[in-house]
């Protein structure tokens, strides 16, 4: 009998001592293993150059009272006077295209297909200021460049997440610091050129299928603005206060809407609440452009 038992206590042992050393060296391995390599930042030029976004009309929304300073972040901007806005109601959602699929090179989409703009009816001062703005995304660069004459701001877009679908740590540490400022202004030229858009974001890519559309008037220049209270690490305020954005109205395809819960992401707007918004149809793409003959640094 205890011939028999021996021999099984011997196997027990040998296998618990096995389990063991196996868990020490996984243990020790977790330990050890390198973290995952950091994203490095885009170039500010790459950065802006492949930065396309489709601005969808949403449900109207009315955000909690909220006042905000503003100042502009841009070189042509930077001597304009700081400003008040009030956030309004919520009118658009921009999220991130390619243009006749030439999509971003992979070290740059990693942090573009996650420009999300929630986008708020905003009311200030008129600037009055001539502008002689220039394509910068490779796909328009054939199309003429258009002076223009800022007027009043109309929207203030600010970063989000869609769906509870939080990019990572790298990825948030620059885009939640894009807070850009939309300028009516005159005249409002037409591009008249047909592209093909496709989603980027991976909430909306199987939602919102590859679609056609017709580029019309030029309507608003988005400008970079920086909020009261947001510190901008000096690595991402060198990328942020490039992009500018002109919007152009467009004619595209009729979507299914879809239903999604918005967050904020900045800082500053952080404590305000989730937002549910339908996005239905699409009626601008925000373009990059240079200002004046500033363009972002490689």
């Amino acid at each position: 009998m205890d011939g028999t038992v021996a021999p099984q206590r011997r196997a027990k042992n040998l296998v618990r001592r096995l389990l063991a050393a196996g868990l020490a060296l996984f243990v020790v391995a977790f330990l050890v293993a390198p973290p995952a390599q950091a994203l490095a930042l885009p170039t500010p030029n790459a950065f802006v150059t492949n930065l396309d976004l489709e601005c969808f009309k949403t449900t109207p929304y009315q955000p909690p009272a909220t006042t905000l300073k503003l100042r502009h972040l841009n070189p042509v901007l930077a001597n304009q006077p700081n400003l008040q806005v009030t956030l309004g109601q919520r009118e658009q959602l921009c999220v991130p295209v390619a243009k006749n699929n030439v999509i971003p090179p992979p070290g740059v989409l990693d942090f573009i297909r996650f420009v999300d703009l929630s986008c708020y009816r905003v009311t200030g001062p008129s600037l009055n200021l001539n502008l002689a703005l220039r394509h910068l995304n490779p796909v328009l660069q054939n199309v003429p460049g258009i002076g223009v004459v800022l007027n009043v701001p109309q929207h203030l877009c600010v970063p989000v997440s869609k769906n509870g679908v939080v990019p990572a740590p790298d990825v948030v540490r620059l885009i939640s610091h894009i807070d850009l400022l939309c300028y009516a202004h005159t005249p409002n030229p037409a591009m008249n050129v047909g592209l093909v858009l496709t989603q980027l974001n991976p909430v909306l890519t199987n939602q919102i299928p590859p679609s056609d559309a017709r580029v019309t008037a030029a309507r608003q220049l988005c400008v970079p603005v920086q909020k009261s209270g947001d510190d901008i690490p000096a690595d991402v305020m060198n990328i942020v206060r490039w992009v500018d954005l002109e919007k152009f109205d467009i004619t595209a395809s009729t979507i299914t809407p879809v239903s999604l819960t918005l967050k904020h992401l900045n800082p500053v707007l952080a404590n305000l609440p989730a937002e549910n918004a339908m996005v239905t149809g699409a009626v601008q793409l925000a373009v990059p452009v240079s200002k004046n003959g500033m363009i972002p640094p490689n």
